[in-house]
């Protein structure tokens, strides 16, 4: 058996309530997190300067929907470090009612804009994020469209010159 990541025995050592099950697949480690502990886990790889997390490389977000998982949505966050050339995957298991999990915003100022994307097209609620609005789609859009039971054939509020209640242009 191979031996495990420094980063994965960290995160076991320092939060054994916090994370639910990590596994490594050719280096590429991943570590399931309780949603209460993000933000002291995602401190920890980057202020531990055995881990060094310095980069916030992406956060996007899965809807499990029909894949018989208990939870409803998965938040995944990728992160690098940049000193020691290693990666993890962190994810956090959401509810399907009111999914919410605490910014990193604070920690990654890259973090505003990926957050605001996963808010736009899952709907999943970021606390403490300092601007959480849509930006996608426009304000009046209804639903999150990469929710798997999203209607793909709904119709959407019509917006601009000439729509309901605007001004015609010239």
């Amino acid at each position: 058996m191979a031996e495990e990541s420094l980063t994965l025995t960290r995160l076991r050592d320092k939060f054994p309530e916090a994370i639910l099950e990590t596994h490594s697949f050719r280096g590429d480690d991943t570590a399931i997190v309780r949603p209460e502990a993000l933000v002291a886990i995602a401190t920890c790889l980057k202020n531990d300067p055995a881990l060094d997390y310095s980069y916030l490389m992406d956060l996007t977000a899965v809807d499990c929907l029909n894949l018989g998982t208990p939870h409803r949505f998965e938040v995944v966050y990728h992160f690098f470090s940049l000193s020691k050339k290693h990666r993890v995957r962190i994810k956090i298991p959401l509810g399907a009612k009111n999914p919410q999990v605490n910014s990193i915003a604070s920690l990654w100022p890259g973090a505003d804009w990926y957050e605001r994307e996963v808010w736009d097209m899952f709907g999943v609620q970021f606390i403490g994020h300092p601007n959480l609005k849509r930006i996608l789609l426009y304000e009046e859009f209804q639903g999150h469209p990469l929710r798997k039971d999203y209607p793909v054939d709904k119709r959407q509020p019509l917006i601009g010159p000439g729509s309901p209640g605007q001004p015609l242009s010239k």
